[in-house]
């Protein structure tokens, strides 16, 4: 149960982060908007800017951060929530069972 809620909470960051990505374009927009006018207005300008650069920086730490949770999951390296490395391990030892029958057979 907690794996679902982890997996819940990582596809909500993911939704946050896209909606991040939609107000970036749409502060771009605004901005390049602005720029096509005869006469712009600066300070709409400097806060649409810097509305653009603090967004941009918290989409790129955010995606780092689900960047570097799926590196470790993906390596097998030991992360919250995760029996992947469990599962993985029991796997081979049951693979490793079959061969040892085998040759044991094969022996006999």
């Amino acid at each position: 149960m907690a794996t679902y809620s982890l997996a819940n909470e990582r596809l909500r960051a993911l939704e946050d982060i896209e909606r991040e990505i939609g107000a970036i374009l749409q502060n771009a927009g605004t901005v390049i908007l602005e720029l096509s006018k005869e006469k712009t207005n600066e300070r709409l300008l400097d806060r649409q800017a810097a509305a653009f650069t603090a967004s941009v920086l918290h989409v790129e730490a955010e995606l780092s951060a689900q960047i570097r949770y799926l590196t470790q999951v993906a390596t097998g390296q030991p992360h919250e929530g995760s029996s992947y490395s469990s599962r993985k391990d029991c796997q081979m030892a049951l693979k490793r069972v079959d061969y040892a029958r085998l040759k044991l057979s094969d022996v006999a």
